[in-house]
């Protein structure tokens, strides 16, 4: 693939280069030059709410690892990647993992399930974070260690028995995402919709027998809940009305308060969206645009001079969220599947995505911008902010400058945690970054499980490097290439 050649931010070695870029992209970021020190780092300080105190601003986001059983408990590759998470210093785990509320929610035949047949496997594997954490930072350090997990279900993009064969379960039709399932989209019926919200009360309460202090009701990424919120032309119970399309949310949240009373509640969903991308005629991501009128999207961005348009979608349901006492909420944008530059940035693309279309640190500020400004008019809430790997080397000065400023409560690290996951610890015991090791966007940990293997970073994590998996992903990479 050929398409726009973006400046490496690895390349940009001194704050006043990175600045010198952003200024000539236009892009507004807020950076600190200098990392201050870590007894004073705002980064340092815990946050108190609902029950809940984690001892720093570090969060690990929630990040499906294609390493479970066939049945959905946790393997060997599954404990390490959390032992990895227990070590990294950031002190609010948000989910560890999407884990499926029942097998037909499975976004992978690997995925993992909190049911009754693995609830404790999933137990042992917070004990394993835990004790990691523990490890490293003394029996104290669990006094403010905060461990939660997602549940959710993968709607359309379910693949509960093989890769190779999509089973959608959708809530609704659309007109461009349909067309990406040759055999079919069946849609969720509401009689289904009655019985699902019960297996995620019954979910909530296997993590809570667990041992986790909340459990996040997954509403992002295209995923069921968050197509939920978008289903204005559906009809029945759960479609139309903004009352209707967060009935799903608000009846799993009566349900778990009715089966896990006590157990901490909190919401991740994407703020806002865009149609759906594909790859124009040189591999570079383009709109592809649904017919007009047809406005099946929560918080439907068409450019970024509305991004405060789109945002009345999240401000209504976080006004809603409110009112159900849910004070923690993660913001996060957009689809893997369908707009991957906007969800998560990244110069490299996996083997079946495209060229990204903006400079990624476009879709970094994006994200960043809209966070804020939610955090601005939601003060009592508790929020954690998204996109924050492709920033690179840069991370720790614009995560330090965005707490510092009340952008946002908590920093969040998804991929970056893949090959770098003690980044945390180093910046707030004030060692200098370990550039070795910071993650540069090759997607691979998304290319691997796009081939049906475990993700993780092949390229600059020597465990996963060394492993019969990392031949077989250069295999399929090539074979995309030819």
């Amino acid at each position: 693939m050929t398409g726009p050649s973006w400046v490496r931010v690895a390349s940009l070695r001194t704050p006043e280069a990175f600045r010198a870029h952003l200024r000539a992209g236009q892009i507004e970021l807020p950076l600190d030059d200098v990392l201050v020190s870590p007894d004073d780092s705002p980064m340092s300080r815990s946050l108190e709410a609902d029950g809940l105190r984690p001892g720093n601003r570090y969060c690990i986001l929630p990040m499906e690892g294609w390493d479970g059983t066939p049945g959905g408990a946790p393997t060997e590759l599954t404990t390490r990647r959390w032992k990895n998470f227990g070590r990294s210093g950031a002190k609010l785990i948000w989910g560890g993992e999407a884990a499926a509320v029942r097998e037909d929610g499975r976004g992978n035949p690997h995925q993992l399930m909190i049911t009754p047949n693995t609830w404790e496997a999933v137990a042992r594997l917070r004990e394993a974070l835990a004790a990691a954490h523990a490890e490293r930072f003394g029996r104290s350090g669990l006094d403010d260690l905060v461990v939660g997990l997602q549940i959710t279900h993968s709607g359309r993009y379910g693949r509960p028995n093989d890769w190779g064969r999509p089973e959608p379960l959708a809530a609704f039709h659309h007109p461009v995402l349909d067309r990406r399932f040759p055999d079919g989209v069946r849609v969720i019926t509401d009689d289904e919709l009655d019985v699902l919200v019960e297996d995620y009360a019954r979910a909530a309460r296997l993590a809570q027998r667990a041992g986790f202090q909340f459990v996040d009701v997954k509403h992002c990424h295209g995923y069921l809940g968050h197509e939920l919120l978008g289903a204005r032309h559906r009809k029945g119970r759960y479609g139309g009305s903004f009352e209707n399309r967060t009935r799903f949310l608000r009846t799993i949240v009566d349900g778990i308060r009715s089966e896990a009373p006590g157990l901490r509640l909190a919401v991740r969903f994407s703020a806002f969206d865009t149609a759906p991308y594909t790859k124009d005629p040189d591999g570079v991501g383009a709109p592809e645009e649904a017919p007009p009128g047809d406005d099946g999207a929560f918080g439907l961005l068409h450019d970024d001079a509305q991004l405060d348009g789109a945002l009345d979608d999240a401000r209504q349901l976080l006004r809603l969220l409110q009112e159900l006492e849910i004070r923690w909420v993660c913001v996060t944008a957009g689809s893997p599947y369908h707009n991957p530059h906007v969800q998560r940035p990244a110069l490299f693309p996996p083997s079946d995505g495209y060229l990204p279309p903006e400079d990624p640190l476009v879709g970094v500020a994006r994200q960043i911008r809209a966070t804020a400004r939610l955090k601005a008019e939601f003060p009592d809430l508790v929020i954690v902010g998204s996109a924050y790997s492709y920033l690179q080397d840069w991370l720790p000065h614009v995560a330090q400058a965005v707490v510092r400023s009340g952008g946002a409560d908590f920093v969040g690290l998804g991929r970056m945690v893949l090959s770098y996951p003690d980044l945390p610890a180093d910046v707030l015991e004030g060692r200098t970054l370990q550039r070795r090791r910071i993650c540069r966007t090759f997607s691979d940990c998304t290319t691997a499980p796009r081939n049906a293997l475990p993700s993780g970073c092949y390229p600059l994590d020597p465990w996963y490097a060394a492993r019969p998996e990392a031949e077989r992903l250069k295999a399929a990479k090539g074979t995309v290439r030819k």
